[in-house]
């Protein structure tokens, strides 16, 4: 199924003392770059998040940002650290016979001290399990609009494919017409310049025009190439970079094409190809 590397997502997870939430912005890039911007409280758990995208996602430029948001209820119990403030009581006194004169430190200065007062016990266990189903509910909707905008782009490529398709099938049918006019203005240059030829000469020179003109082998290329296209497109692998070899491809046989055209016909179908190809080529940037 094709996937686009333009996609957003966000969701919440719900926690006892709070919430988490995440916010992911995909956008095409050769390979797969991530930003991830997550508080301090989260950051133990980066690396596995790097991991768990990794397997779901291939291509693109990635921006993450994570939000930790507590809100302590009023039945929730202060948490004191006693030994924490006995330490810092004790240094103090120690301190005040060294000082003259000391200026006084009261039990809100102790309080105010990082650490001493807690009012909010994160879980390590419990945030790693919302963390890791929040991370799962927005992969899930990142994936899905990444589908979404994919079949789009799966639409208007097998579009293309089918013009160019109907190309092919008119310029195999009118190949023999093709090298019937070009004899004929042989034929008729030659008598305008007065020169005669025997009609075993003038069968040679139509050999070797038909030769010079020969597209056989181009457009049964083009029709492989059409064909891995399509094959590629019902893949369930990343087909960005295999999309954009092929267009490569199909570009240098229509530009053959185009140099051995021998009518306006085939340079008018050597020119609409390339447009289609162009089209495609310009869609395919977004697709992982």
């Amino acid at each position: 199924m094709v996937k686009s590397m333009t996609a957003y997502a966000r969701q919440e997870e719900k926690i006892l003392s709070g919430s988490i939430s995440m916010e992911m912005r995909s956008v095409n890039h050769r390979f797969l770059e991530m930003n991830i911007k997550m508080p301090d409280e989260l950051r133990a758990l980066e690396m596995t998040l790097r991991e768990r995208i990794k397997a779901a996602i291939k291509r693109g430029k990635l921006d993450i940002s994570l939000r930790l948001q507590l809100h302590p209820g009023e039945h929730e119990a202060l948490h004191f650290n006693r030994e924490l403030a006995e330490q810092l009581a004790k240094t103090l006194h120690d301190i005040d016979k060294l000082i003259y004169n000391a200026a006084p430190v009261n039990a809100v200065d102790i309080l105010n001290w990082p650490g001493v007062m807690d009012s909010t016990i994160i879980d390590p266990k419990l945030i790693k399990e919302a963390l890791h189903s929040l991370l799962d509910r927005t992969m899930d909707s990142l994936l899905a609009d990444k589908h979404r905008e994919g079949q789009a782009l799966q639409q208007m490529i097998s579009q293309r494919v089918t013009q160019m398709r109907a190309i092919l099938v008119q310029l195999r049918t009118q190949m023999p017409k093709f090298i019937e006019l070009q004899k004929e203005r042989l034929e008729q240059k030659l008598q305008q310049i007065s020169i005669e030829l025997d009609s075993e000469r003038l069968e040679q020179e139509m050999v070797y025009i038909a030769q010079k003109a020969d597209v056989a082998e181009e457009l049964d290329r083009l029709d492989t190439h059409l064909d891995e296209i399509e094959r590629s497109l019902s893949s369930e692998d990343a087909i960005g970079r295999r999309l954009d070899f092929l267009m490569q491809e199909l570009n240098r046989e229509a530009n053959t094409l185009g140099s051995k055209s021998i009518a306006a016909d085939m340079t008018r179908a050597s020119v609409e190809m390339k447009v289609l190809i162009e089209q495609m080529r310009e869609q395919i940037q977004n697709i992982e």
